[in-house]
This record gives structure tokens, sequence and C-alpha cells, in this order.
């Protein structure tokens, strides 16, 4: 009993307070907007602070993964200050802005708050539990991950409410007191999760002066699978951050504006059902290489029948056309969702887990690359193929969308999708436990 209850309170929960906490920054596009209006920039320049914040999660992911490594503690107590710290200052900075209005001083603050220091704290917090869980539950090493990271993707369905009711709420220069607010409650439960965090007590881990060169060593007797991962593991976000940046606009196009915020949130559940469903199905697989192969084809299959059928271009004019592309959407999350939560537990299954945080944090790397080119993909098709046309907003008014720029961009995606399921087959070999 006091090992499940250990479980539990020392690593499942921790577990859900770091990364419940740090999902929130895909709430991005709740208050992007409001940003851009109050400190007087384009939409499209406060844009990049969200771009800076999943690179420099990467980022800090792959070069302090020694240091989760090393020190748990150490880790999530960066994570708390960095998160809290980031969060605060964006909202010092968005106060700053507005009564400053085109103040580049403002802007610049916010991405070194939203992108730089927010980014340590998503990395190193990102990172920080997921040892921990394999460790504590070690049958059920996919189980496990996946219930962290799907707190990752919830979040975001969680926080996204709560953000909006603030922002109603709390009147004018709400924007910046939704951050200040926000960064005091994540602050507490970082830190919560940070003192409850801890490795089974039988754990022994290797002296800390071989960690550094043994991550990149144990990577070097298998690089062909390394590379495979990495490949499998960027073109999957790449393809769902191209598909998911155009969501609401997608919808939009297909006729259904008025249930957009509904849709929205379904597939995030399905997100999230996707980092917990298919991690916990790869447990029960002789190798957990098939269960991307399964995500890869579905997306495959999914994407193949929108682009046959021109059910975006349709653009709501068949029912039949329209539930294909939600299939579409919620297939999408569901394995852009999958492909997070089976990442560490794969390359524990090839590389062992004595430096599985290190080796981790590189193959985050792929993350911090893909939030730089999925989204601008998208958009940069979307702007240069097709053209816009004059669609139901879903209350009463009028919105723009670009029914064929956004049938575009699935060509591209199915051909990425293919590459990275030749990847799985041909570059990640069958498991062989290190």
């Amino acid at each position: 009993m006091k090992k499940i209850q250990n479980k539990w309170i020392r690593a499942a929960i921790p577990a859900l307070l770091l990364h419940g906490s740090i999902g929130t920054v895909y709430c991005w596009s709740i208050f992007s907007q409001e940003i851009a209006d109050y400190i007087g920039f384009s939409k499209s320049a406060t844009e990049w602070a969200f771009s800076f914040a999943i690179f420099f999660l990467g980022m800090s992911a792959a070069f302090l993964g020694n240091v989760v490594e090393k020190d748990i503690h150490r880790s999530s107590l960066i994570a708390t200050i960095c998160f809290a710290a980031g969060m605060a200052g964006t909202g010092f900075f968005i106060w700053y802005g507005g009564a400053h209005r085109h103040s580049p001083l403002a802007l610049i603050g916010i991405y070194v708050c939203y992108g730089l220091i927010m980014g340590i704290g998503l990395g190193t917090g990102y990172l920080s539990p997921v040892k921990t869980l394999m460790l504590w539950f070690e049958d059920r090493k996919g189980l496990a991950t996946g219930l962290a990271v799907a707190g990752f993707g919830a979040a975001k369905a969680i926080a996204s409410p709560i953000m909006q009711a603030l922002l109603d709420s709390l009147g004018e220069g709400g924007i910046y007191k939704m951050f200040l607010i926000l960064a005091c409650v994540y602050f507490v439960m970082m830190f919560v999760g940070h003192l409850l965090l801890a490795k089974p007590e039988g754990w022994h881990e290797p002296a800390s002066h071989e960690k550094g060169a043994r991550a990149i060593d144990v990577i070097k007797t298998k690089p062909v699978v390394f590379i495979g991962i990495w490949l499998m593991f960027y073109i999957n976000i790449t393809c769902g951050l191209a598909l998911i940046s155009q969501e609401k606009m997608i919808i939009k196009c297909i006729g259904l504006a008025g249930m957009a915020g509904i849709l929205s949130s379904v597939t995030a559940i399905f997100n999230a059902g996707g980092r917990l469903g298919f991690s916990a199905w790869a447990d029960t697989m002789k190798d957990r290489n098939t269960v991307y192969k399964i995500m890869l084809t579905l997306s495959i299959i999914a994407t193949g029948l929108v682009i046959l059928t021109g059910g975006i271009a349709d653009m709501g004019q068949s029912t039949i056309l329209m539930l294909l592309v939600l299939i579409l959407l919620f297939v999408v999350n569901a394995g852009y969702g999958g492909g997070y939560s089976n990442v560490p537990t794969l390359l524990s299954d090839h590389y062992g887990m004595k430096n599985i945080s290190a080796i981790h944090g590189i193959t985050l790397s792929a993350w911090a690359i893909a939030g730089l080119t999925g989204n601008q993909l998208a958009t940069f098709i979307v702007d240069h193929v097709g053209e816009m046309v004059d669609v139901s907003d879903g209350h009463g008014g009028l919105t723009q969308v670009n029914p064929v720029g956004y049938q575009t961009v699935l060509y591209v995606t199915i051909v990425l999708y293919v590459i990275a399921l030749l990847c799985s087959f041909f570059l990640v070999s069958e498991k062989k436990k290190a």
C-alpha cells in the first residue's frame, strides 16, 4: 500500500501539477489578439512570443537534460521559478506596453519573458517528472508518462475558459492582471509539485560526472535509430502544428463557425486522449514503435480521404465531406498527442533508463525546430495559394477563409507523414533494450 501511495504522491500527482501548469503555454491563441491590441502591435508581431516559447522549450530541454538527470529537485525548482517569473514578466511588459503603446521595449520584453524565460521553465518542467514516472511505474511506463503528458495537453482545455472568464471580469487592463494572477497560481501549483517529486528510494543514479558523455555515447551506439525517432517526432509535430494552427479557420470554412469553440474543445480532448490512450496501448505491444506506425498510418488515411474528396474546398456543401474533415482534425490531434507521450518510453526501450532525461532532452530539440516551422509552413501556403472568400463567422457577421489554401496544406503534410512512416519502418529497428 505504501508503494502504491508513493507512486501517486511522489510521481503522478507532482507530474500533473507541473505539466498541468506549463501546458497552459498552448492557451496563447486565447489572448494573443488582446495583447496585440493592448500594446499597439500587429497580431503577427506578437505571435513570435509563442514560437520563441516552443523553441526555447526544446532547446532548454536539450541543453539542460543533464541537469534534470543529476537532480530533479533542482530542475523542478528552476522550472517553477522560470515559468512563474516569465509569466509575471509578461504581465509587466503588457502593462508597460499599454502605458507606452507601440513601444519596441514592451514587445521585446514579452519575447524575452514569454519566450526565453518561460521557455526555460517549460523545457525543464516538461522533463523533470518523466523519468521519475517511468521508474515508479516500471510495468506501465507508457501509461505513466501518458498520464503526465496528457495533463500537458489537457491544460489548454481546462485553463482556456478560466482565462477567458478572467479577461471578461477584470475590466480595463484585464490582460496584464490575468498574467500576474496566474503567475502566482502556477507558482504555488508547481512549487507543491517540486516538493512532492521524488525518485524511488532503491534507484541508484550513476556518478554525475559520467552522465554528460554517457548520454551522447549511448546515442552513438545506435545513431540510425535515434535519427529515425528524431525525424518521426519532428515531422509529426510539424504536420500537427500546420493543421492545428489553421483548425479554427478550417472549421469556419466548412460551415461550422457557430460550433468552433465547442469543436476546438473536442479536438483538445482528442489531443489529450491520444497522449494517454496511445501510450497505454503501446505498453501492451511487443515493440513500442508499432504504435507510431498505427498513428502515422491513420493520419495518412484521414488526410488522403480529405484530399481525394476535396472536403475542405467543398466548404460544407456535403455532410459526409464535412464529417471527413472533422475526423481528420480528431485523428491528427490524437496522433500529435500520442507522438509526445511515446517518445520517452520508446527511447528507454532502445537506450535504457540511466541517461533517459538527457537523451529525451536532446530529442526534444525536434520540438524546438518544429515550433518554428509548423505554423509558418501552413501560414506561408495559405498566404500564397488560393484566395480569401467570405463566410459566416457564426455571430451574424462575416469572416474570410481560404479553402484552397487549407486544402493545399494537406498535400504537404501527407508527403511528410509518409516520410515519417518510412522512418518508422526502416530506421527505427525493433526494440532491443540497452
